[in-house]
């Protein structure tokens, strides 16, 4: 039986005191350690003969029986989102059924009903899939949803809600042409479902989630963000991941009102914002944002913009301007004149500029005395587009490295 609409409403407002996550107290520390993991698996490069200096794939990819050790990824992801456990410490859940999508009364063997049960699961497929939701998917605390081995898209309907839930995982999935749902009732555990309005369709919506890990995901084409961050969302990577095709790349942070995004932090590594791209790669407001070593091939309007005071800290990444003179600009600073906005900490440390590309640096990253977070670098900038090579979902064939 669903829940009345009054109660629904009431346990939206009182939702942020049950997912709760304090921000780091000092988030350059967070950054000290991304630099230490980097460094060391370009150490390690001598010793692994499949490393890529990447400290993520580093971690797994070298490993043949990778297939049998699925949840060793939880151990591996860096930044904010570094403590998102997803179903590590469950059951495996294999998806059989890409079709018969009830949001209600999800059938069993479908993505929906594994991402709504209360216990932690590890979710797998069986086979390639591609799966068009009728409404979102609203996923329960505690969960992975894991593409390797499968070539599996989400795409053509709604896609990923994860809202007022922490610890998930989202690895190895294509997510595309996601559209808008909404104005039906939704499942979202194994005893409520409630009644949901219009969504935006956007590829991941994450609404008030914490310890968040998006990895080797392919996102283009959807109705509004590819991965949207809001309403104090906090504690999330984004990674090797490829985005594409798409006008409103990636928005971290409600409205320039909304205070609760200053406990936002979000590292985003070694990401390929590739061709077709417009703006927001990402656009912050607020909170400590890490941008390191993703590459930069193509915007249409600017990279990374902001407004309401963000820091944005970004390092070792590779910035190719697009060919018109008017573009060139990586940075926007948004809705505010520029006696407001040169207070804003917004920094570029080791960053490859192309064809003209340029940061305007704000703040304290404006400052030719500014003391760099730590003594050890990012990955070198000139470097970036092979640590990036792999952005994107996977083709992992089991028995072999991934």
């Amino acid at each position: 039986m669903a829940i009345p609409l009054s109660l629904s409403i009431l346990l939206l407002i009182l939702a942020p005191s049950f997912i709760s996550c304090l921000p780091v107290h000092d988030p350059e520390l967070v950054v000290e350690e991304v630099h230490r993991s980097i460094n060391a698996s370009r150490r390690n490069l001598a010793f692994l003969s499949c490393g890529t200096g990447n400290p993520i794939d580093d971690c797994w990819r070298c490993d043949p029986n990778w297939e049998k050790n699925r949840q060793r990824l939880a151990n591996c992801a860096i930044g904010f989102g570094k403590n998102a456990i997803g179903g590590r410490d469950g059951k495996i859940y294999v998806v059989t059924d890409s079709g018969h999508d009830d949001p209600v009364n999800p059938k069993p063997g479908t993505l929906r009903h594994a991402v709504i049960q209360d216990e932690p699961l590890w979710i797998t497929f069986a086979r390639d899939m591609v799966i068009r939701l009728k409404e979102e998917l609203i996923m329960n605390s505690f969960k992975t949803i894991d593409g390797r081995g499968a070539n599996v898209h989400i795409a053509g309907g709604p896609c990923i809600t994860i809202q007022y839930v922490t610890n998930i995982i989202i690895h190895g999935i294509n997510i595309h042409d996601c559209k808008q749902g909404g104005n039906a009732y939704v499942r979202d555990s194994p005893s409520h479902y409630g009644w949901r309005t219009i969504s935006d369709g956007d590829g991941v919506s994450i609404f008030g989630g914490s310890q968040v890990w998006v990895d080797h995901c392919s996102l283009s084409n959807c109705n509004d963000g590819l991965i949207d961050a809001i309403h104090g969302s906090t504690a999330i990577t984004i990674s090797n991941s490829y985005f594409t095709r798409h006008n409103k790349v990636m928005l971290l942070g409600h409205s320039d009102s909304y205070k609760q995004d200053k406990n936002m932090q979000v590292t985003i590594a070694f990401n390929h914002f590739g061709e077709g791209l417009v703006q927001r790669m990402p656009r912050c407001r607020h909170g400590y944002f890490h941008v390191v070593n993703n590459d930069y091939t193509h915007w249409k309007m600017y990279a990374i913009g902001g407004s309401a005071a963000p820091t944005i800290n970004s390092q070792g990444n590779r910035f190719l301007a697009p060919n018109d003179r008017f573009k060139k600009e990586v940075t926007k600073h948004e809705a505010a004149p520029q006696s407001q906005w040169k207070r804003w900490n917004w920094r570029s440390d080791g960053d490859l500029m192309l064809n003209g590309a340029f940061f305007t640096p704000s703040g304290a990253g404006a400052s030719s005395s500014y003391a760099r977070a730590s003594s050890l670098s990012a990955r070198p900038s000139s470097l970036v587009s092979s640590i990036t090579a792999g952005a994107g979902a996977l083709v992992c064939k089991k028995g072999s490295r991934c």
